[in-house]
């Protein structure tokens, strides 16, 4: 854990105006924010509503107590968003989760701009998975070549569930990749792994799965392929 305020900064290829609505309007908030689930409404509403200072005219917004997002015009129809976390707030049971929180927003915000650039209006369908982990699930998928090219390097792999992936890669973080899925309806497809803690002992994996205009059929064979192979596979590593 670092004292230093965490940042994440992207450009999005969208004007600064469109951005804005995103991250102030629930219907677009979900398109990004997150995964699919039965309280996601209640989040949105609690972070972005409930507990939230903005100003319409300057372009910012602080929400959960001080995590303060600056957009600006980049000109060219593109915005620069930057994000800053609040300060560790001095409590220790709080405190011990600010890394887990910086891992979240990084998913998020790449999210946020996958979903202006890609899809715009789009709803999505997704795949959480997390747990203890020791390996990158990358790794464990067998995708670990893939993972250690550039942002914006095309990659073809044989998934572990038996589909082909192809695509693109979208992002790099310290511990986190994004990777574009063609076979998703132009999905996306984020790793992670944070290595071992005093508050996650044996380290944390995640992968979330976004796909579009899936059937059902297709989108319920891809979440219970993927979910079989995270347990039989991630899970078992670290029970």
């Amino acid at each position: 854990m670092t004292a230093e305020r965490f940042t994440v900064e992207v450009t999005i290829a969208a004007p600064v105006e469109e951005v804005w609505r995103a991250l102030r309007d629930p219907e677009q908030i979900r398109r990004w924010h997150g995964w699919q689930f039965d309280g996601l409404d209640k989040e949105i509403d609690f972070i972005y509503a409930q507990h939230v200072t903005e100003s319409a005219d300057e372009l910012w917004m602080e929400v959960q107590g001080g995590d303060r997002f600056e957009l600006t015009d980049a000109g060219d129809g593109l915005t620069r968003l930057r994000m800053t976390r609040a300060p560790l707030s001095g409590d220790p049971e709080w405190d011990a989760y600010y890394d887990d929180v910086n891992e979240g927003w990084v998913t998020f915000i790449h999210q946020l701009k996958f979903a202006l650039e890609r899809h715009p209006g789009a709803d999505r369908r997704t795949v959480f998975l997390q747990g203890p982990g020791a390996t990158a699930p990358l790794t464990a998928a067998g995708l670990a070549t893939v993972a250690a090219l550039p942002p914006g390097t095309p990659y073809e792999g044989a998934s572990p569930t038996g589909e082909a992936l192809t695509g693109q890669v979208w992002f790099h973080s310290d511990n986190q990749v994004g990777l574009t899925v063609d076979g998703w309806g132009d999905g996306l497809l984020v790793a992670a792994h944070t290595p071992a803690t005093a508050t996650h002992p044996d380290g944390v994996a995640m992968m979330l799965l976004t796909a579009y205009d899936l059937t059902d059929d297709r989108f319920a064979d891809l979440e219970s392929r993927w979910t079989t192979w995270w347990h039989e596979t991630l899970t078992s590593r670290t029970s």
